[in-house]
């Protein structure tokens, strides 16, 4: 039971906090989890509770909490400005993290855009995309090519670009068409491919054929690589990102890559699309840019598309887009500390060990009859529950058998979050061998019980 002064604070949020993605009748009722301190991968609550923070405070952490480096870069900061606009004018932390990030992304991506969050990144790829076809000449490029099951954020823009209905549905009338291809969910395949590389090579015909259905009307492909997050973790096979740039550059159309989620080591690389060898037109960036600390995002774009954008004032080529915490000092100056650490310290070399011990780790669950499937790209793994693993039948959503069993995870000092009948995990790469096996024993003790 919580203490009397967490339930004066479970109280007053209640009565007036509105969170994100939760139902609030439901929230009212459960045992609160309100984080008031945190320390390495750890959580604490209001009543001293320690909970390993699997998802990495909703995937953006990438180092822990309370790292001295980051923490040591904001405070000097705070010593010189917190913010000032970016609009006419520059400073110092944003103009050396453009110079890193550049440095760092796959080559050709020499030019960096800041926004505070993923869904505002990809607005203003969209709407570069867009804008870049109208200045060469071809309005009638209008229109962008997405996938099914996608999630590129909650603003309007990313929300039409994005592909799944429980999010969607609701505002389809306030969002604009867009041309929608099948995603690699073999799971689910549009036509009953269980092989995953089968699945893709269909996915992949149906974008030629749209792109040549469509020739000349297409501003941009937008693509989640390697990972579709918010879909439960679908992975993609080998080389389908390298397909869909090649059918990108066959048919001239751009490539916006959303790396929101995949960025940052996460799967194993700096940059998923590195482990394909492909550079988009447009890179958008989010979540780990700080290491977890502060809001900001970034649109990484060639110099073609820049050029696009440069003339007289009244030639009307300038980009007419900004926001007013855009390249904010502080985050920025977080987000330094965070590549620095990448630069100085084995962070990708450790993501990539801790992946193989999280696999290993998870390999006696993929065989317990609620489990459709275990998905895993570096450290981003998916645990699809079913009610029957040989029709894979999913469980009646009302059950919300996934949103229990991450309650009951609790118990065993564990934070997950579901994705419909999805558990997600998505450490922060700072997780350590001893807190993999704590993940794993918890699901370990409460999957088996699941549909008993």
């Amino acid at each position: 039971m919580p203490g009397r002064r967490t339930a004066e604070i479970f109280s007053n949020d209640i009565t007036h906090s509105w969170h994100p993605f939760t139902q609030m009748r439901d929230y009212a009722a459960t045992e609160p989890l309100l984080v008031e301190s945190a320390e390495g991968n750890w959580l604490v609550d209001t009543d001293g509770r320690r909970l390993l923070d699997g998802v990495a405070s909703l995937w953006c952490n990438v180092h822990g909490h309370r790292v001295p480096e980051i923490d040591a870069a904001i405070s000097s900061q705070l010593e010189r400005v917190a913010h000032s606009t970016m609009l006419g004018s520059g400073s110092v932390p944003s103009i050396e993290l453009a110079t890193e990030l550049a440095r760092v992304s796959p080559p050709g991506l020499e030019r960096v855009f800041f926004a505070e969050n993923g869904a505002s990144a990809v607005e203003i790829a969209l709407k570069m995309a867009f804008q870049h076809w109208q200045l060469r000449g071809q309005s009638q490029r209008t229109r962008f090519l997405a996938f099914e099951n996608a999630y590129h954020g909650d603003t309007l823009g990313a929300m039409s670009v994005g592909g799944i209905e429980l999010f969607h549905n609701t505002f389809r009338p306030l969002l604009f068409d867009v041309l929608r291809a099948p995603s690699p969910y073999h799971f689910r395949c549009p036509e009953g491919h269980r092989d995953h590389a089968e699945c893709g090579r269909f996915c992949l015909q149906r974008v030629d054929d749209l792109l040549a259905a469509h020739a000349g009307q297409v501003c941009a492909v937008v693509l989640e690589p390697l990972v579709q997050g918010a879909a439960g973790m679908v992975t993609q096979p080998p080389g389908f990102v390298a397909a869909v740039a090649e059918l990108c550059r066959r048919h001239d159309v751009l490539l916006i890559l959303d790396e929101v989620a995949t960025g940052f080591g996460r799967t194993g690389t700096m940059f998923a699309c590195e482990q394909e060898g492909v550079s988009p037109d447009l890179l958008v960036l989010g979540k780990g840019i700080t290491g977890g600390y502060l809001p900001l995002s970034a649109v990484l774009a060639t110099e073609m598309v820049f050029e696009s954008f440069l003339g007289e004032v009244s030639a009307g080529r300038t980009f007419y887009h900004g926001h007013t915490y855009t390249g904010n000092q502080l985050a920025c100056a977080a987000a330094l500390a965070n590549l620095g650490l990448f630069e100085s310290g084995p962070v990708l070399e450790n993501a990539r060990a801790r992946a193989l011990d999280l696999a290993t780790a998870l390999e006696s669950l993929a065989e317990l009859p609620c489990v459709g499937e275990v998905r895993q790209r570096g450290l981003m793994v998916g645990i699809e529950l079913v009610a029957d693993r040989a029709t894979r039948a999913p469980f009646d959503p009302g059950l919300r058998t996934a949103w229990r069993t991450c309650l009951r995870l609790r118990e065993h000092g564990v934070l997950l979050r579901p994705l419909g009948d999805v558990v997600v995990l998505m450490p922060p790469l700072s997780i350590t061998p001893a807190e993999i096996d704590l993940i794993a024993g918890a699901l370990g003790r409460e999957l088996p019980a699941i549909g008993a």
